[in-house]
């Protein structure tokens, strides 16, 4: 039990010192009888645990693809002119270290930072000189972070509104008083409620399969570690709505037997841990957490917050329980479900925020409330992160069936000549102008959470290079089709780019895309490739422009002056 609680006692030692220290290393492994090379091993795997001193101010600056469009390098070159450091390097400066980190949740708000985890928003060289003075100054970082709270753009009308309407606190807990949990279950399977991380599983189905478990013990988990770049409405609800989330976890515990939740939460959102114990305290006051909720005999259930330290596999439900258990977070072996054997060897349900929080308001509400809202499969509404080249980026709360059109309009998001649109982030797929007619909806177009819109004036290539680009640096190297793929994925955009690639090279994009789709071992490496094959066959007429189509045994011929280019540059710009 007490392994379990390494995450914690690692992030003691990183706020406290800056760094985990070797001797620090030695003490841990020491108390837990586990060798060092094995803690050290933990250390390594998330970005946000340093192994060597870092400065009073660190800034992880967000190198998403939005950032890029927005501003990215400007800002960049900024920081690194006005601290004297370099991203991505220790130094001795004792002041700043600077890191490039991947989506941060305020793709609405871009180009964006966190320093020492505090939020800094809409960035400029300007911006990021007056920051830099002020901490030079020795002025507080707390005067300087941004409201990262996210715009509820838009939401159906008032009948139809399920997430983004009153919320009073208690009220789904309430209701358990007079419904028994098989009573629970039948509403939310009638309202047919899913997984909202992506996957889309059925979340009656997750949690009678808990209820029927018998293990010794049970636990709810809410992964809120949303690191799907683009994606920020897990943030807005945990921001907007705490309780709403809470409820549905208390509501999961009392279907599945469960007495004990966790809420992991990603590095990235930090900043909101007070928001979220305060509404806890709030429900244990008011007696909708702690013992006998509400007086209903031996409904027992209380929460913890675990903080994640920076990986977006950890998304992935079984590689989030090995990070719980002070593990690497590397995703299982697909022996069991971790509703037979989950967190420390016990049935677990991991539901996603807005899962937890759709739940709720069923339970609230009434299976009944939703039976007009969305379609036949897809009941009630979704929430989308929506941002790119728009008006109006934020959070979008819409009824499900609602068309692309729709949203890209002056009425909605105001969209400035949409051409390329990027549906769920980096892991699902992109669509063109000819498709925008599509439906939001598990029977046509199924959206985890994401939309990012580009115009016509933006590199396609330069999309996928971001996107392959964070796919080899978040895998976790366990596999080899994902460790090797994305490798090789980021070798064909380089030809792409440096103009020698053909017709062929495409055919082993989607080749190599098939076999990580069928052999990794998690979600990350499975739909790594899944954009960057769909847009080869989306956008024909960019990629032929971009290769030569010859036969199976042609090649390029080589360019000896266009290859040697850079580094004459390189050396006529250098002054010995």
């Amino acid at each position: 039990m007490e392994r379990a609680k390494l995450m914690t006692r690692l992030w003691e030692f990183q706020n406290k010192f800056g760094y985990i220290s070797n001797e620090a290393i030695t003490e841990i492994a020491q108390r837990l009888r586990v060798s060092k090379i094995e803690i050290e091993s933990v250390v390594s795997f998330y970005h946000f645990f340093h192994m060597q001193p870092t400065g009073k101010y660190i800034v992880y600056l967000n190198n998403s693809i939005v950032s890029e469009f927005k501003g990215f390098s400007e800002v960049k070159n900024a920081f690194e002119k006005e601290t004297g450091c370099s991203f991505g390097k220790y130094s001795e400066n004792s002041l700043f270290s600077l890191f490039e980190t991947s989506c941060i949740g305020l793709s609405d708000q871009e180009p964006a930072a966190l320093i020492n985890f505090y939020p800094i928003t809409k960035l400029t060289p300007k911006k990021v000189s007056k920051i830099i003075l002020h901490l030079k100054n020795g002025k507080d970082i707390t005067e300087i972070e941004d409201n990262p709270k996210s715009t509820i753009q838009y939401t159906p009308p008032e009948n139809k509104t399920v997430f983004f309407r009153e919320y009073t606190t208690g009220n789904s807990i309430k209701k358990l008083k007079y419904l028994s949990p098989y009573e629970v279950l039948d509403e939310i399977e009638k309202v047919n409620v899913s997984g909202r991380g992506g996957a889309f599983f059925p979340t009656a189905n997750k949690w009678n399969f808990s209820k029927n478990a018998k293990t010794a013990k049970k636990y709810i988990i809410c992964n809120a570690d949303e690191g799907e770049p683009g994606t920020f409405k897990d943030k807005a609800l945990l921001n907007n709505l705490p309780g709403l989330v809470i409820e549905g976890m208390v509501t999961a515990g009392y279907v599945t037997g469960a007495e004990q939740g966790f809420i992991y939460l990603r590095a990235e959102y930090k900043y909101l841990i007070k928001i979220i114990e305060k509404q806890i305290q709030k429900m244990y006051e008011e007696n909708l957490l702690g013992k006998n909720i509400l007086g209903i005999a031996n409904f027992n259930f209380d929460i913890e917050i675990q903080l994640g330290a920076g990986a977006y596999v950890c998304g992935a439900e079984t590689a989030l329980i090995e990070s719980m258990e002070g593990k690497r977070g590397e995703p299982r072996i697909r022996k069991h479900f971790p509703t037979q054997i989950g967190y420390l060897g016990m049935s677990t349900v991991v539901n996603n925020v807005e899962t937890l929080a759709m739940a709720a308001r069923v339970i609230e509400l009434g299976s009944d409330f939703f039976q007009n809202i969305g379609t036949i499969k897809s009941k009630g509404t979704k929430l989308l992160s929506i941002s790119g080249d728009i008006g109006k980026p934020g959070i979008y709360e819409i009824e499900w069936g609602t068309t692309i059109n729709q949203i890209l309009s002056a009425e909605m998001c105001q969209a400035t000549a949409p051409h390329y649109v990027q549906i769920t982030g980096p892991s699902g797929e992109c669509i063109n102008k000819t498709e925008f007619n599509r439906k939001i909806s598990k029977e046509d177009l199924i959206c985890g959470g994401c939309i990012m819109v580009f115009n016509r004036y933006r590199s396609i290539i330069q999309i996928l290079e971001n996107f392959i680009n964070f796919f080899k640096i978040e895998s976790c190297g366990s596999c080899t089709p994902c460790r090797a793929g994305n490798q090789l994925l980021l070798e064909k955009i380089k030809k792409i780019k440096s103009g020698i690639a053909t017709s062929k090279d495409l055919e082993d994009i989607k080749q190599w895309g098939q076999l990580m789709k069928l052999t990794s071992r998690c979600g990350l490496g499975q739909y790594a490739s899944t954009t960057f094959i769909t847009a080869i066959d989306k956008f024909r007429d960019y990629f032929n422009l971009k290769v030569s189509v010859c036969g199976e045994d042609c090649n390029i011929e080589f360019d000896m002056e266009k290859a040697v280019t850079e580094y004459d540059d390189l050396i006529h710009n250098t002054q010995f």
